[in-house]
């Protein structure tokens, strides 16, 4: 089998919750060996669970985000079942070490110095409050790759600001321009879209730096404010705004380009009177030939020839009447078999499917998206797949989630080749760990 595209790229994952370890765990799916140092003495709340020993009661009644735990039960590993933490660590290797500690920091610059790239994301400062600067890392390897992801950047009014997801979209404008015209943004729901797209820019970035590197020997510190990289994902209303002074709202089901038609729809699940469920399906028509194929599958009904509704434009001024009678058609339809009918005569649709569906979906199974693994503290269960595909190398989970310093020996032993004396010593400190001190809640 031919090297993965990243094979032989060393990663240091310093990261925490989201965009990080979604960065790092692209780099790993393509090869990259990703190495995570965890304190046993600290927990990073958000990246392995919400608290350490979560009581069993934050379990029964959390979702997913927070709890979502084998069988519902917090048991004597939380911290290596969790979803916030399984869904980001595949591929990655797990040890033992406190950063805070003079020794501990000399078995990081042991680390950096056999390394490629280190990667965070931690709020600004926190890493040089522990001695970590690029000059430092740098001091241990002149070529080494610094990728870091702060939420608003290491410069400027709000470079010391605390955020998550939820603030990062507040304040780029996500709240405002998502929903409904008539609601306000407290009925929105973080989707923490912002964490997706650095962790994607970041792997993308760190990518280019070890093209950058190959070519010339020379190692840089690159930085991505998430704030600024979700702030790209509405360009159009911040353009609209400077060339033309106008503040877009939130929009609903209408697209932002002005198609003739788009929205989503009441439907329901096949099955009898008393199992069928409400569903919903999403449906767009761009062209006046779609509208007229549309009338066409639903049955050619009298409203559907208004020639009020013949041309874009019409459909656009009596868009909410148009959705009226859509709604009334398409609740009673079976949403698959009408994506299928839709489809069939050119017309884009698809369901509204919750995680079980999506469990079941034909295509995401023909395609083997979901992939089987077996991790030693919670069992065999179907993860997420890969992004992305290479015919040539195919992306497979060579590691399941890693569990709490599952990889200390590898990394101090065959990789740092410590001797046996220091490994006892670092032993003795605490330092090499597979479970949280007991000082950890």
């Amino acid at each position: 089998m031919n090297p993965k595209p990243l094979e032989g790229i060393r990663v240091i994952d310093l990261c925490v919750v989201w965009a990080g370890p979604f960065g790092t765990m692209l780099l790993g799916d393509l090869g990259a060996e990703v190495i995570k140092p965890e304190n046993p003495f600290v927990f990073q709340p958000m990246t392995r669970g919400a608290i350490a020993r979560p009581p069993q009661i934050m379990a029964d009644n959390a979702i997913a985000w927070s709890g979502g735990l084998p069988g519902g039960r917090v048991g004597d590993r939380p911290w290596d079942y969790s979803p916030t933490f399984v869904s980001l660590y595949r591929n990655k290797k797990s040890f033992t070490v406190d950063l805070r500690r003079p020794e501990g920091l000399d078995v990081l610059r042991r680390l950096v110095a056999q390394s490629d790239i280190v990667y965070e994301n931690n709020a600004t400062g926190t890493l040089e409050k522990l001695g970590i600067t690029y000059e430092w890392l740098r001091e241990a390897n002149p070529a080494i790759i610094f990728m870091r992801v702060p939420a608003y950047g290491s410069t400027g009014p709000y470079a010391n600001a605390r955020a998550l997801g939820v603030h990062l979209e507040a304040v780029m404008g996500h709240s405002l321009l998502r929903g409904y015209a008539d609601a306000d943004p407290s009925s929105n729901t973080a989707i923490y879209s912002g964490d997706y797209l650095a962790g994607a820019q970041g792997a993308f970035a760190a990518m280019t730096a070890i093209w950058h590197r190959d070519r010339t020997g020379e190692g840089q510190l690159i930085e991505i404010a998430q704030a600024e990289n979700a702030a790209a994902m509405f360009t159009q209303a911040i353009m609209d705004y400077s060339l033309n002074g106008n503040l877009q709202g939130a929009m609903g089901n209408r697209d932002v380009h002005g198609l003739a038609l788009q929205g989503v729809y009441p439907a329901k699940s096949p099955g009898t009177a008393a199992t069928m469920e409400d569903r919903w399906i999403a449906l767009t028509i761009e062209t006046d030939e779609q509208w007229q194929a549309f009338g066409s599958v639903i049955g050619g009904p009298a409203w559907a020839s208004d020639p009020r509704f013949a041309t874009g434009a019409g459909r656009l001024e009596h868009h909410d009447e148009i959705d009226a009678r859509i709604a009334e058609y398409t609740a009673a339809q079976d949403d698959y078999d009408l994506m299928h009918r839709l489809q069939a005569a050119g017309i884009a649709a698809a369901p509204v499917l919750e995680a079980s569906r999506m469990f079941d979906d034909p295509h995401l199974r023909a395609r083997g998206f979901f992939r089987t693994q077996t991790q030693k503290a919670s069992g065999t269960y179907e993860y997420v797949g890969p992004i992305w595909q290479f015919p040539e190398t195919p992306v497979e989970y060579y590691q399941p989630p890693i569990m709490f310093g599952e990889h200390n020996e590898y990394v101090y032993r065959e990789l740092l080749k410590v001797s046996e004396e220091e490994y006892q010593a670092l032993l003795a400190a605490g330092h090499i760990a597979d479970t949280y001190d007991a000082s950890v809640p």
